[in-house]
């Protein structure tokens, strides 16, 4: 296995920009000939566009673009600037009269309490497509639909830490993975490779462990309804082929990645959605797959915090 750049996994093109007055920002991911995609939604609080067409059962196969974004609900509306964006370069489902962009996406809640109004629009969700086609190098940290991230919030903000997006690529034979994911837990994220706590729930200077201190105080502790601000989102990108069934299974397996980075994940807070794309240029084992998915979404929740 050998890391790759995250262009260079099949034919996608990644865009992202912010708005740092409002620490918020949008993540594109566009496919001119449109791809075989699949999601899977597994928080309690998830803010998504688009994800029944994705069933297998119903009837459009492919994607051609897709978006993560801050703003909470209101971020929905940066789906609306990817669409224009495709459709002036004429890129969608055929109907006959128009070509219609399928475009996927979900939100993570990031909306800053100073300045309530700044979240990710049309104009935003179609400046980061258009950024997109320029195939831009992909930034880790605090951009795109990372920018006002956080994580460890079971106090609130002030004993939470930054959270960002984060991207990592790998190559098995000629099967390749990729992982962009946007960080904004509930929970800590833990390496699994050490155990270390690399950023979460602290006070003091110490991390104080979300996961254990839920449990030890779970008769007693408020209701976790009343936290705001949660939600990790994401995309796997292959250059694997499969069909629109097998594409959501893998978005499944992905979780397992976010399982190993985040105590607690999937939370009754948390809105977690990974979306997979396909490049279809590989026939390969979906098990094989399945086990590259997941540690590319492992790779890329540590990447997030190593900028």
């Amino acid at each position: 296995m050998k890391e790759i750049d995250i262009r260079n996994v099949s034919d996608f093109f990644i865009g992202q920009t912010e708005d740092n007055t409002g620490t918020t920002g949008c993540t594109v991911i566009l496919s001119k000939e449109g791809a075989v995609a699949g999601v899977d939604v597994r928080g309690g609080a998830p803010g998504t566009r688009e994800t029944d067409l994705m069933r297998s059962e119903n009837m459009v196969q492919k994607v051609h673009g897709l978006f993560l974004a801050g703003g909470s609900a209101y971020g929905l509306s940066a789906g609306s600037g990817v669409m224009q964006w495709l459709e002036e370069h004429h890129i969608g489902f055929e109907t006959g009269p128009v070509k219609v962009p399928i475009v996927p996406g979900a939100i993570l809640y990031d909306i800053d309490p100073s300045r309530p109004a700044v979240r990710p629009d049309a104009a935003m969700g179609y400046e980061a497509a258009r950024i997109a086609w320029e195939n831009p190098p992909f930034s880790n940290g605090r951009y795109g639909a990372g920018t006002g991230a956080t994580v460890g919030k079971l106090f609130g903000r002030e004993n939470s830490m930054k959270g960002g997006i984060g991207s990592y690529a790998f190559q098995s034979g000629k099967v390749k993975v990729g992982a962009v994911i946007a960080v904004n837990c509930f929970g800590d994220v833990v390496d699994p490779g050490t155990g270390r706590i690399v950023a979460g729930l602290h006070k003091n200077g110490e991390f104080l462990r979300t996961e254990t201190h839920l449990m030890n105080n779970v008769s007693t502790a408020p209701v976790t309804d009343s936290f705001q601000g949660n939600t990790t989102i994401g995309v796997l990108l292959t250059n694997a082929s499969l069909h629109k069934s097998e594409a959501n299974k893998l978005a499944s397996i992905s979780h397992n990645g976010l399982a190993r980075t985040i105590r607690p994940s999937h939370t009754y807070v948390d809105g977690d959605t990974l979306f997979t794309m396909h490049g279809d240029e590989v026939a390969c084992d979906v098990n094989g797959l399945g086990a590259m998915a997941a540690f590319a979404v492992e790779k890329a929740v540590i990447r997030a915090f190593e900028h």
